[in-house]
């Protein structure tokens, strides 16, 4: 069976100085990781990623392309030998298979990297045209082509048209570790999906009240820390059963700060957490204002129950915004299911809307409910994902 070859560009990394290697080589492990499973080798020369394989593995390959954080774009290539003619001849093969796709017109773009190559890359383009001008297989527009064929001379030749958005950022694992709080609602994936983006290693963490909360919601969140595992090479999510806190706060507290002191003492959990593995930060999908427990003021409460940097990649970002990246990294069908977490559950009818810190905490002391944290902390559950695992079950040969 014949091998397939993709090609990545690499992104912002590129600009990096002395300490770019070290990037390279996380962009690198990363791939390794995720095709553990898969018969492929990875490659990185000259700002381009190479992946080859048999063909048995192009789904497998694609799939993580599409979720590698750190490339700006990746495409499946034809190779072929460093001389026109092997070139014009792969030009033709990708101008006829558009052709078939229903394109109409194309224009070549060429890239020499290879300065030793005897024409330019105006000279290549024009050369490689001949077959598929002779023909008359498309027509010619510089301006706007149905399709783009790019022809790449490096230390061999790389033809393609299709040409994929990758995720672009940094890889994953240079920038530090946090900790996600993982609800089942639409912003939270995509606040752990941005910090990722700048190279942040994420793990999980989800807060479950049952039974006030079903298997279903759990199910949900599980099907949320899939995707992310599959952008961050892996993920773990810890579970911690809150349904004691959450009784203490609706027994002990003031309705309207019901919300906030529950996000309070999820704070005080987080903490735990935080110190047991080594995360240099929390991060939540809070945005500014778009809910009650999120004004300035309730937000200022909410970071001052927290001992290490709090992290709020929405911040700025408007509903349609976040839902936009949602659908984008395949999370948004999942947080729409109608599996309700503990935070709606347990929302008050009329919340308060600009809490003092000095008042907060003095309601959060007379919940007494530190011992109740730390008993619900001692009993996490805790569950892995990984890109690798998914790969293994859902492309296997």
């Amino acid at each position: 069976m014949a091998n397939v070859t993709y090609l990545a560009k690499l992104g912002e990394l590129t600009l990096k100085r002395s300490n770019k290697k070290e990037f390279e080589r996380r962009l690198i492990e990363n791939t390794r990781l995720s095709l553990e499973t898969v018969p492929a080798t990875v490659q990185l020369r000259a700002g381009r990623m190479y992946i080859e394989g048999p063909e048995e593995s192009a789904r497998a390959i694609e799939f993580t392309l599409s979720h590698l954080i750190g490339i700006t774009g990746w495409a499946r290539t034809r190779v072929c030998e460093k001389n026109i003619q092997s070139i014009t001849q792969a030009v033709y093969q990708e101008a006829l298979e558009a052709k078939e796709s229903g394109a109409k017109t194309y224009k070549i773009e060429t890239r020499r990297a290879e300065k030793g190559f005897p024409l330019n890359s105006y000279e290549i383009s024009r050369e490689a045209a001949g077959d598929v001008y002779d023909a008359k297989l498309l027509e010619v527009d510089v301006h706007n082509p149905d399709v783009i064929i790019r022809v790449e001379v490096r230390e061999r030749c790389f033809v393609y048209c299709d040409r994929h958005r990758g995720c672009r950022g940094l890889p994953v694992g240079t920038g530090g570790k946090g900790l996600l709080l993982l609800s089942g609602g639409i912003d939270s994936p995509v606040a752990g999906y941005r910090m990722m983006r700048r190279g942040m290693k994420v793990d999980c963490l989800y807060f479950h009240a049952w039974p006030y909360t079903s298997a279903e919601a759990q199910q949900k969140v599980e099907d949320l820390a899939s995707i992310i595992a599959n952008y961050g090479v892996d993920t773990h999510i810890n579970i911690i059963p809150f349904t004691d806190v959450q009784m203490r706060i609706k027994e002990r507290s003031p309705e309207p700060y019901s919300t906030l002191l529950l996000r309070m003492c999820m704070m005080k959990a987080a903490n735990l957490l935080a110190e047991r593995i080594k995360a240099d930060c929390i991060i939540t999908g809070e945005s500014l204002g778009q809910v009650a427990s999120q004004t300035i003021e309730n937000l200022a409460v909410t970071e001052s129950a927290c001992n290490i940097p709090l992290l709020r990649p929405l911040i700025g970002l408007d509903k349609e915004e976040i839902i936009s990246t949602a659908e984008y990294i395949g999370t948004y069908p999942i947080s729409i299911l109608p599996y309700e977490d503990c935070c709606v559950l347990f929302s008050p009818r009329h919340p308060v809307l600009r809490a003092k810190i000095s008042d907060a905490h003095a309601l959060y002391n007379k919940l007494e409910a530190d011992d109740l944290i730390m008993d619900a902390f001692n009993k996490r559950e805790i569950k892995r994902f990984s890109a690798r695992d998914y790969i293994s079950q859902h492309f296997s040969s």
